[in-house]
């Protein structure tokens, strides 16, 4: 498949963070783009506004007659996420189409560009849009493909003027093997995904071969605790060759200094809040300093960084009341929002919303989930959202309730939540989960902006 002679594609699955991203980036080249989702999002009008077409009912009446036959001109993505029994894409694949996985285009399109490639079972989104943030405000600028919607761009993909290209690798079913980086960034490895890897070891191969698959002369940077042995680590608290140090909050910001074996960059003002985020920064500064970015314009482009939409996002910050909301949908994602929150607000009663993100997931991980929910002072845990699953006999989110030692918790629906929330008024709130608890952000926003 020859990406300059696209001019019309179709997404099964266009919904999803990655593959509108690609819609809009096929659209910015002036094709016909058009696709398919289960349910209308916010992402959804977006696009449609766009002037991207979006249908919601599977059915191979509403493809348009353009896309009826195979051709070089057209071309046909779609999500792992996708079920096979979907009677659109079994329509594409029934025509004879080739069918190609949101992986295999963006490997296609990275392919000819030096590609900086973000990965990780955690912290990869954030990473790879401060990359893109640092590069767009200095001036180098990049072109992004990112995991989640840029705060200071409000979108999921940037356009740049050169051939850089910034790509959140997922390793969701091995997708990110079909990369291979001139700069890759490793900043976690936690057992995640279990249902398509089966334990941890394979999932950690399947990063070892990531980091392989680098361009001959490139360069590995990874986090000082994962199992790998050449390429640069970065830590903000260990002796990695890369590091953020004398960390400290001021003024309800996080401040930090850099330095790696030939610079110092002080007195940083990181723009949005949490020791892992400090993290995340180091490896940025480092692929920034790579591209030879300017240390005063990475120290201004940190600064004005506005974090992701769903990343440790304020969505009410007074006097009276504070709120907060995250994508965490693994206890060390958990681990590092509860402590970050409990950090910058040490005297404030926390009261959390979790929604449980997969039945294998809620199963893998029930202790992990219940031990840092207990960190917790109040916790409204909402049912398992399955995404992609379909249940699991006896895998309820009571798995976790049931291991937690916190007394004050409770279990309830996404209304009732709302309702506690209304008659509580905490002064402190963090909702977390990776499924539709984003449908409560609004509705909360507006109790606690009322109150």
């Amino acid at each position: 498949m020859e990406l300059q002679n696209i001019k019309r594609v179709y997404l099964i699955g266009i919904g999803g963070i990655g593959m509108s991203g690609l819609a809009r980036y096929f659209a910015h080249l002036g094709c016909i783009v058009c696709g398919y989702d289960k349910t209308p999002t916010d992402l959804t009008d977006q696009l449609h506004n766009e002037g991207i077409r979006v249908i919601f009912d599977d059915r191979e009446d509403f493809i348009p007659m353009s896309f009826q036959t195979p051709d070089s001109c057209t071309l046909i993505i779609y999500t792992p996420a996708i079920p096979r029994n979907s009677i659109i894409y079994n329509f594409f694949r029934n025509r004879g189409f080739e069918l190609f996985k949101r992986s295999q285009v963006l490997g296609m399109i990275s392919k000819s560009k030096f590609t900086v490639a973000v990965a990780g079972t955690h912290g990869k989104t954030t990473t790879s849009c401060m990359i893109a943030h640092i590069l767009k405000d200095s001036g180098k600028d990049c072109s992004a493909f990112l995991g989640g919607i840029s705060s200071n761009y409000n979108s999921n993909v940037l356009f740049g003027k050169n051939d850089i290209v910034i790509v959140e690798a997922d390793e969701f079913d091995r997708s990110f093997l079909t990369l291979y980086p001139d700069i890759a960034v490793i900043t976690s490895m936690d057992a995640d995904h279990l249902d398509i890897y089966g334990n941890h070891d394979q999932l950690t191969n399947s990063f070892i071969q990531f980091a392989s698959q680098i361009k001959p002369g490139g360069t590995l940077i990874f986090h000082e605790d994962l199992p790998l042995t050449i390429g640069t680590t970065y830590s903000a608290q260990g002796p990695a060759d890369v590091k953020g140090q004398n960390i400290r909050i001021k003024d309800g910001t996080f401040c930090f200094d850099f330095k790696n074996d030939g610079i110092a960059i002080n007195d940083i003002e990181l723009g949005i809040a949490g020791l892992h985020n400090v993290e995340n920064a180091t490896a940025a500064i480092e692929v920034a300093l790579k591209l030879e970015v300017e240390p005063e314009l990475i120290k201004k482009a940190l600064a004005s960084f506005k974090g992701v939409k769903r990343r440790f996002e304020y969505i009410v910050k007074t006097k009276e009341h504070i709120y907060i909301d995250d994508y965490a949908h693994h206890p060390e994602e958990l681990r590092a929002a509860i402590t970050s929150v409990k950090k910058l607000y040490p005297n404030k009663k926390l009261t959390t919303i979790f929604q449980p993100h997969l039945y294998s997931r809620t199963r893998d991980f029930a202790d992990g989930f219940a031990e840092v929910l207990d960190m917790t002072d109040e916790l409204i845990m909402l049912d398992i959202y399955p995404a992609r699953e379909l249940p699991m006999e006896g895998v309820t989110s009571d798995m976790i309730l049931e291991r937690m030692e916190l007394l004050n918790k409770r279990k309830c629906g996404k209304q009732e939540a709302v309702d506690l929330v209304r008659i509580e008024k905490p002064e402190l709130l963090l909702t977390v989960g990776a499924g539709d608890i984003d449908q409560l952000v609004h509705p909360l926003k507006n109790v606690l902006e009322n109150v």
